[in-house]
C-alpha cells in the first residue's frame, strides 16, 4: 500500500478529524469502520503530532497482554487512590472499561502491535498498585513496507529508535548499533511505530490525510460543520468534527493564562490551542486548565526541534546513585526518585514573601564517579555537557553556581551521611539509589520544569462528545486527546496515562459514530 495524502481539501466528508495522533488517528479508524468518508487534517507537514516523538507507552490496567494483570478492582482502587476522590469513581470504572476494550481493537483490529512492560507503577506505595504489565511498548515498525510513509511521519527528537524494553533492560553497546541500524532501515520504534501503525491503519480503511492545514475556524451550518483553514479553504464536516490537536502548552500567551509556572514543551511544536479556541466559540465547557503533563528537563541551549527550543527528560539520571538536585539555595528539596509528574509540581511553589519560584534554578549535582559510570543529558559516561558547570570541591561548584557555599556543602555532607547509612532521612529516597557523592570533580546541570503537554481543557461525556458548561452536548462535536480535560484530573496514575486517556477516549468516540460497538 502506498501512503498517500490530499493536494488540496475536499469539499466535504462525514468525520472530519482534526489532529494525527494516537487519539484522532484511533478516532479516525473506528469511524472508518462504521463506514463514514473520513478526513484527517493536520496543522504540520508531518503526521503523527506529539504521539510520534513520545515514548509511545499506553497505560491500560486490565490489559489481555498481561496475565497477571487480571484485577480490575485492584485497579479501581489505584485510580481512586491516586486521584483522591477528585475524580467521580463512575469515570474511572468507565476508563477501565474503555481502555480494556481499545487495547484489544487495537492488537486485533489495526497494525498496532503491543507488549506488556514489567514497569511497576510509579505510585507502588498506593492500594492496587502492580510491578508490571499495565504498561505497554511498541515492537518495532518497518515504515519502509508502506512506500511515502517514512517521509510523512514526524521524527523523533532525541530517543533512540529502540523499544522502551530496551531502554531498561539493556545499556549496553549492543543498543548502540540496533539503534543504528533501525535509524538506517526506517524502523520506528516508541511513538513513532504507534503513530506510523495507526496511520497505515486507517489509511487502509480509506482515511484521507490532509498536511499543512492549520484549522482555525469551526462554524455550524444546519446539521453540519464548516472547518476554516489559515489560508481561508475550508470543509463541511456532514456528521461530526473529532477536535484531536493536542493541548496549548507551545502558546506563552495561553500558558501565562492558565498555567501556574512556565514550563518548557518537549513535544511536538504546534500545540497552541487551536482546538481548546474552536470549542471555546462552539460553547465548550472546559476544566482542570492548570493541569499539565509535567516532567523535569535537561535543556541545552544549543539544541532545537522544528527551530524552536526544546529538552529531555531528566529522569533517569534523577534516579541514579551518587547525585542529588538542589534549589538556588543549595538545599535539596524533594524525594528526586520520586514521580516525575509529581516532582514537576514542586516547581510550582513560591516563596511567600517576594514571590519568585523557590526551587529554580535547580541544579543536577553529581560527582566525579557518578560521571565515570553514567551518561548524563545525552552525554555518554565519561563525558560532561558542554553546558555544565564544573568545581573540583562542592564549594568551588556552588560558587561558579552562584549558591551559597557552606549551604551545599551541609547538604552533600548530610546526604552522604545518609547514603551511608542507607537510609534517606530527608525525604525517604530509596535505599538502591544511594550513593555518596564523594570524589571531584563535582558537576551541576541546571534542571528545568518542561511538559508533554497541558492536560485540562474541554469537557466530553463518556462518549467525547463536547459539553457546554449547562451540561448539554454540542451536536455532531468531539473531543479526545490532550484537547480535553483528562479523564484523571491533575493526577498520572502511571508512565503513559497520557495516551491511555486518549486512545480510551477516542474509542468511546467510535462507539458513538456507530464503529462496531463491542
Amino acid at each position: 500500500m502506498n501512503f498517500t495524502t490530499l493536494d488540496h481539501p475536499p469539499a466535504s466528508c462525514d468525520v472530519l478529524v482534526v489532529g494525527s495522533g494516537a487519539a484522532g488517528l484511533t478516532a479516525a479508524c473506528r469511524a472508518a469502520d462504521a463506514g463514514h468518508h473520513v478526513v484527517v487534517v493536520e496543522r504540520a507537514s508531518v503526521l503523527g503530532g506529539t504521539t510520534a516523538v513520545s515514548g509511545g507507552v499506553i497505560w491500560a490496567p486490565g490489559n489481555h497482554l498481561a496475565d497477571a494483570d487480571t484485577d480490575a478492582d485492584g485497579a479501581l482502587r489505584h485510580l481512586v487512590a491516586i486521584t483522591r476522590g477528585t475524580v467521580p469513581r463512575a469515570r474511572l470504572e468507565w476508563f477501565l472499561r474503555e481502555i480494556e476494550k481499545a487495547v484489544r481493537y487495537l492488537c486485533d483490529e489495526t497494525h498496532v502491535d503491543l507488549f506488556a512492560l514489567e514497569r511497576p507503577d510509579y505510585r507502588a506505595d498506593l492500594p492496587g498498585a502492580r510491578l508490571g504489565g499495565r504498561a505497554l511498548d511498541n515492537r518495532p515498525f518497518d515504515v519502509t513496507a508502506y512506500p511515502g510513509l517514512e517521509s510523512l511521519l514526524r521524527p523523533p527528537t532525541y530517543l533512540p529508535w529502540l523499544t522502551m524494553e530496551e531502554r531498561e533492560q539493556d545499556t549496553g553497546a549492543d543498543l548502540v548499533a540496533l539503534d543504528r541500524e533501525r535509524r538506517e532501515r526506517g524502523v520506528r520504534t516508541v511513538g513513532g511505530a504507534l503513530a506510523g501503525s495507526l496511520a497505515v491503519s486507517a489509511r487502509a480503511r480509506g482515511v484521507e490525510f490532509l498536511l499543512g492545514a492549520r484549522a482555525v475556524g469551526l462554524e455550524r451550518s444546519g446539521s453540519s460543520w464548516d472547518l476554516t483553514f489559515e489560508d481561508s479553504g475550508h470543509i463541511t464536516a456532514r456528521r461530526a468534527v473529532v477536535l484531536a490537536g493536542g493541548g496549548f502548552e507551545w502558546d506563552p500567551a495561553l500558558q501565562q493564562a492558565f498555567l501556574p509556572a512556565r514550563l518548557t514543551p518537549i513535544g511536538a511544536p504546534g500545540n497552541e490551542g487551536d482546538g481548546l479556541l474552536m470549542a471555546l466559540r462552539a460553547g465548550a465547557a472546559v476544566a482542570d486548565m492548570t493541569a499539565s503533563w509535567g516532567v523535569p528537563i535537561f535543556r541545552d541551549p544549543e539544541v532545537s526541534y522544528d527551530g524552536l527550543p526544546t529538552g529531555r527528560l531528566a529522569t533517569a539520571e534523577l534516579t541514579r546513585p551518587g547525585s542529588i538536585m538542589v534549589n538556588g539555595s543549595g538545599r535539596r528539596f524533594a524525594d528526586e526518585t520520586g514521580c516525575y509528574y509529581d516532582l514537576t509540581k514542586v516547581f510550582r511553589e513560591t516563596d511567600p514573601i517576594t514571590g519568585e519560584p523557590r526551587h529554580l534554578p535547580a541544579w543536577f549535582v553529581y560527582d566525579a564517579a557518578h560521571g565515570a559510570r553514567y551518561p548524563v543529558a545525552g552525554m555518554p559516561p565519561g563525558e560532561t555537557p558542554s553546558w555544565a558547570v564544573t568545581g573540583s570541591t562542592p564549594h568551588e561548584l556552588a560558587d561558579a553556581c552562584g549558591i551559597d557555599a557552606s549551604v551545599l556543602a551541609e547538604t552533600i555532607a548530610e546526604f552522604n551521611a545518609d547514603a551511608l547509612a542507607g537510609a534517606d532521612r530527608r525525604f525517604g529516597r530509596g535505599p538502591a539509589s544511594l550513593a555518596p557523592l564523594a570524589e571531584g570533580p563535582f558537576t551541576a546541570v541546571p534542571v528545568i520544569p518542561g511538559t508533554f503537554g497541558t492536560s485540562g481543557g474541554v469537557v466530553t461525556d463518556d462518549y467525547g462528545q463536547v459539553l457546554t458548561p449547562g451540561g448539554t452536548p454540542v451536536d455532531g462535536l468531539f473531543a479526545a486527546g490532550n484537547v480535553s480535560a483528562s479523564v484523571f484530573g491533575d493526577h498520572y496514575p502511571g508512565g503513559g496515562t497520557s495516551l491511555a486517556a486518549g486512545v480510551a477516549r477516542a474509542y468511546a468516540i467510535g462507539t458513538a459514530l456507530g464503529g462496531g460497538q463491542r
